[in-house]
């Protein structure tokens, strides 16, 4: 047995990685703690969206790991794992080994191109603040392209951007260009009207058993009363990806879709690492006790993308992989105080989705859907209070809100988004409601705000900032 001297490691800086680090140092856990993560920045996955269109920028949703851990008993090391020997409880990265005592794994998962030729080469894929800063970088240059060409064909070509997958990911990446691409090229004295946005989909149904299917007729709606629509491209199997277009066959004839920009959401796989350890897994993820704890090796928890309790699977999401990380963190304080472990207990919320600049929808419990701005604000208001240690929390929620009630830095208008300028009244309203209920709601039933909210991290930012009266 390794000495509990020993630090805890946690492999990966993704949100139940990073969470679970930041919740272990406030809670007196006097024990070393050490965070490996290949990236120096954290990506916020939820809001790339508007990292990709300038609504929020690089310091608000892409932040550095040393700054987020500043003042935190968490020592970063970016570094990239090599191996993981669970027997004998050590981590080898590039630089070096690391002996631990416990083990959190939270890796994460790849990109995954389905063998399909010329993916890895000419498809961008959205997973990262570094693709999405590379896909804006490429959407401006083709741009520029564009209103420099007088062949329509090559025009076309150019301003044609097919994103393959019709996920979350794949509709919400759609939604945002069908707004934003029009008025970009607009601006460079283009005609917007050219944008084409194409989702291409294996088979007719979007979000096939994902967490929004529920949603799938307002997204339908929405993706058709962007700027541009949408155009869908269903029954359509990938075959092949090359520097100018898309190869696919449908109903049995092989085609292409020519296309300047092809973005790639079309899925994702556990880390390769992972299939190499002496545990029990199903389609590459780590199969945890309800405790997420690894059962034959107990010191070791999983949690996100890498694992499932199968007796209790819960989707991928950013909500999950918060809430695990905190569980995580109080399990390991249980151990080294001699407790035992205690069942996960995920409490979902309801789901959010981007459709559009200013545009989305919050589906409350599953039950309620506020969209359009109120959707916006509302997804966009939540996200930000998800936002790694409540200082980064206040600056950026702060900067949010006031650009928000002030319109400032605004990717559109509302009238190049064809909104009527009172629904911006409406949602400047929305948002000063939003920063103010959270504090009557704690001031009317304290206790039912701490039950409900504390999975959100708002009460402890609350308490931070504006501490109650006694």
């Amino acid at each position: 047995m390794q000495p509990a001297s020993y630090p805890t490691v946690i492999l990966g800086g993704g949100f139940a990685g990073l969470f679970t680090a930041l919740y272990l140092s406030q809670q007196n856990y006097f024990h070393p703690i050490i965070l490996i993560e290949q990236r120096d920045r954290f990506s916020f996955k939820p809001l790339l969206y508007e990292l990709l269109s300038g609504e929020l920028h690089s310091e608000q949703v892409y932040p550095r790991y040393k700054e987020l851990l500043a003042g935190s008993r968490v020592s970063f090391v970016q570094d990239t794992v090599q191996s993981i020997d669970l027997h004998q409880r050590r981590v080898n990265t590039a630089s070096g080994e690391f002996d631990y005592s416990n083990l959190v794994l939270a890796l994460g998962s790849k990109t995954t191109y389905f063998n399909t030729p010329g993916a890895a080469e000419y498809a961008m894929p959205f997973t990262s603040g570094q693709q999405a800063i590379a896909l804006r970088k490429h959407l401006h240059h083709r741009l520029y392209q564009a209103i420099q060409t007088p062949n329509p064909e090559h025009r076309r070509l150019l301003l044609t951007v097919a994103i393959i997958g019709a996920g979350p990911a794949g509709i919400e990446l759609a939604c945002t260009l069908a707004d934003l691409l029009p008025i970009w090229y607009d601006e460079l004295g283009g005609d917007g009207s050219e944008i084409r946005i194409v989702l291409v989909n294996r088979s007719r149904e979007i979000l096939k058993g994902d967490v929004n299917s529920n949603l799938r007729c307002t997204v339908q709606r929405a993706m058709k009363n962007r700027v541009v629509p949408v155009d869908f491209l269903f029954d359509a199997a990938v075959t092949k990806i090359t520097s100018d277009g898309v190869e696919y066959q449908q109903n049995e004839k092989t085609q292409m879709l020519q296309a300047g920009t092809i973005a790639w959401t079309a899925g994702t796989a556990p880390n390769p690492l992972l299939m190499e350890l002496p545990v029990t897994q199903k389609r590459g993820r780590l199969l945890v006790k309800p405790t997420l704890q690894l059962p034959d090796f107990l010191e070791v928890f999983a949690a996100g993308d890498c694992a499932i309790d199968s007796d209790n699977p819960q989707p991928p999401t950013a909500q999950v992989a918060y809430q695990q990380g905190i569980a995580i963190a109080q399990n390991l304080k249980r151990l080294r105080e001699t407790k035992p472990t205690i069942p996960v207990q995920i409490q979902m919320r309801g789901t959010l989705m981007k459709l559009g600049l200013n545009e989305g929808v919050a589906n409350l419990f599953n039950k309620l859907q506020i969209k359009g701005q109120p959707g916006h604000l509302m997804r966009q208001g939540a996200y930000l209070q998800l936002l790694p240690n409540s200082a980064h929390n206040f600056k950026v929620t702060t900067e949010w809100l006031t650009d928000e009630l002030f319109q400032r830095h605004r990717a559109a208008t509302p009238m190049q988004l064809g909104q009527t300028p009172w629904l911006s009244g409406v949602a400047t309203a929305a948002a000063a409601l939003i920063l103010a209920t959270p504090l009557v709601w704690r001031a009317a039933q304290p206790m039912q705000f701490q039950q409900n909210l504390i999975w959100t991290g708002v009460p402890t930012l609350l308490d931070h900032l504006a501490p109650p009266s006694r």
